[in-house]
């Protein structure tokens, strides 16, 4: 099918709009019609040669959106299921099996390959042309992308589709960090260094856990001001 994707073509190179070819989802994959998309910063890591994949390359890996239709072997999902999609992992290795998933022995080649890992292929072309893709197992700058069964998250349908992509990547990175890395207690104290998209995160995370005490700390004032609305019991600007 012909869609519509944001597409790097050099380093350092710029996002441009470009119709390409996206195949329909194999065996344990999902089609999924993209309503939301975060950029996040490792997006323009990997555009400036820091990260594979190379260029040419869709990228995108804080998406949204709804399911059009599943590959054989799917049945966690169906057709006008609500998704938010995030990293891709095997599911079997031995991480996998003790809910880590997010360390999986395979997570940087099903995450950073720009392909798929079974066979190599990429789901997105462009007149014949490979592009990498597969980018978390989603590449979700687009209006569609293939995902994988393990990667697609159900929502809530009284839930902002269009706003919850973030949760694929940095919010759960902020709030994993407080919830299961630190493991913050109950009245504890917490402080929280940068007031982004990561730090608000951490911010809700502590006030969810019940931290008694929660610091924020940044130099630009209107984070500050959404740190102390979304659960901040203190506020530092060192510049000020």
């Amino acid at each position: 099918m012909e869609i519509e994707a944001a597409v790097v073509r050099e380093t350092e190179g710029p996002f441009e709009i470009e119709t390409v070819t996206l195949e329909e989802p194999r065996a344990g994959e999902v089609l999924v019609r993209v309503v939301g998309a975060g950029i996040c910063h490792t997006d323009l890591s990997v555009r400036d040669g820091n990260y594979p994949p190379e260029p040419p390359v869709v990228l995108g890996h804080e998406g949204s959106g709804v399911v059009e239709s599943v590959g054989d072997d799917v049945t966690s999902v169906e057709p006008g299921d609500r998704v938010a999609m995030t990293f891709d992992y095997d599911g079997t290795c031995s991480n996998c099996r003790q809910g880590d998933v997010a360390y999986c022995e395979s997570f940087f080649e099903r995450n950073f390959g720009g392909a798929r890992v079974e066979d190599g292929s990429s789901p997105v072309s462009d007149d014949g042309e490979t592009l990498n893709a597969n980018f978390f197992g989603q590449s979700s700058f687009a209006t569609h992308a293939v995902a994988h069964e393990e990667n697609v998250v159900p929502v809530a349908d009284d839930v902002p589709l269009e706003l919850v992509g973030p949760l694929g990547c940095g919010v759960q990175t902020g709030a994993g960090a407080v919830m299961n890395s630190l493991d913050v207690e109950h009245g504890s104290s917490l402080v929280v260094f940068g007031a982004g998209t990561v730090g608000l995160s951490a911010v809700m995370a502590g006030r969810v856990v019940g931290a008694t005490t929660i610091v924020a700390v940044d130099v630009v004032e209107s984070r500050l001001d959404l740190a102390s609305e979304l659960g901040a019991t203190a506020t530092v600007n060192p510049e000020s």
